[in-house]
């Protein structure tokens, strides 16, 4: 595993990054990765909780035009529900099974 992977976020054994409200699950060099948008946000007990996430399996291949690279999308009502069903979608493309 690679310095960076160690330093990093991670789920289920894969690197998670985020850039703003968009978090990016899966390694670039997969055929396969989830990237989650967070579309609404609230504060609860003073913290932001995500109320509204997109969930896209996209392909990793740079060739294909952004919106074609997306193979499956739905939106979950929090964070962990996207999470959740994103590192299924992932599991399931990368085994082949979609």
């Amino acid at each position: 595993m690679a310095d960076s992977e160690r330093s990093g976020l991670s789920y289920r054994g894969r690197p998670l990054l985020r850039k703003d409200d968009t978090l990016y699950y899966g390694r670039m060099s997969d055929k396969y990765i989830i990237m989650l948008q967070i579309q609404d946000k609230k504060v609860v007990s003073g913290v932001e909780t995500a109320t509204k996430v997109s969930v896209y399996l996209q392909q990793t291949n740079e060739n294909i035009r952004p919106k074609e690279r997306i193979v499956r999308k739905t939106e979950k009502p929090g964070l962990y529900e996207a999470l959740d069903v994103g590192a299924v979608w992932l599991e399931r493309a990368l085994a082949d099974k979609i």
